[in-house]
């Protein structure tokens, strides 16, 4: 099996002497996530995901009432770093620099979750007809704080061209196009992502090096197959939705 190596960063609160043991919906998460990668949502089951967890369908069903339900949680796990960012934004004042900080932890954050974007693209078909049938999730806050700032009339045109390319720029390439990029290491594509921002914000590379050096630690490497060669329509959102 072709896969390549995508690195994941657990986030979840830590007690003392470790990590905080993650949920039972946490873990049907996890590894409805597995699946979903692997197999697609649509030859996914719940049975087989009940099976990598030892459990019967029916522990299942105590936390999700079907499978959509899990793929929207999934969701929600984009939603939330979607969030983040736009709570970091909107303390931030308006230009290049806030903006080279904010798109540098942005950057971070969403290799560290690289996994999960690689199941938003391999299975939009699913999430287009979840939003069909009225299951459609907030898009969050990041898409309108991004806006508000660069439609501000009162910053320098020149910033605000600047600040566009450099969202887009990275939303583009880990979003839309992160499943072609499977090949590049998470600690690469980061170096690699933050010289394109600081080109595209005009500041000095001066700095920018020792940075990304944080990035490259060791951590956790999953496996993600290749995908298969279906097209995918392209997304306008900074986040899934």
């Amino acid at each position: 099996m072709d896969s390549k190596a995508i690195p994941v960063r657990n986030r979840r609160a830590r007690v003392a002497g470790g990590p905080a043991k993650p949920s039972t919906r946490e873990r049907i998460l996890d590894v409805a996530l597995d699946l979903f990668v692997e197999k697609g949502f649509d030859k996914s089951s719940l049975r087989e995901i009940a099976e990598r967890l030892g459990f019967s369908k029916a522990a299942i069903y105590y936390h999700f009432a079907s499978k959509d339900d899990i793929l929207m949680g999934l969701h929600q796990r984009l939603e939330e770093i979607g969030r983040r960012a736009s709570e970091q934004l909107g303390q931030l004042p308006a230009g290049v620099d806030s903006w080279a900080a904010l798109l540098d932890e942005l950057v971070s954050e969403m290799l560290d979750h690289r996994k999960i974007f690689v199941m938003f693209d391999r299975n939009r078909s699913a999430f287009e007809r979840l939003h069909r049938r009225g299951h459609r999730a907030s898009r969050g806050d990041l898409d309108d704080e991004v806006r508000r700032v660069i439609a501000d009339p009162s910053l320098p045109l020149r910033d605000r061209v600047r600040m566009a390319s450099a969202v887009g720029a990275v939303v583009t390439t880990l979003v839309i196009y992160g499943d072609l990029l499977r090949d590049v290491s998470s600690g690469e594509l980061a170096v690699l992502m933050r010289d394109t921002v600081g080109d595209l914000l005009g500041r000095r590379r001066q700095g920018r090096r020792a940075a990304t050096v944080r990035s490259q630690a060791v951590r956790p490497e999953v496996a993600c197959p290749k995908p298969s060669a279906t097209k995918r329509p392209p997304t306008s959102r900074l986040t899934a939705s």
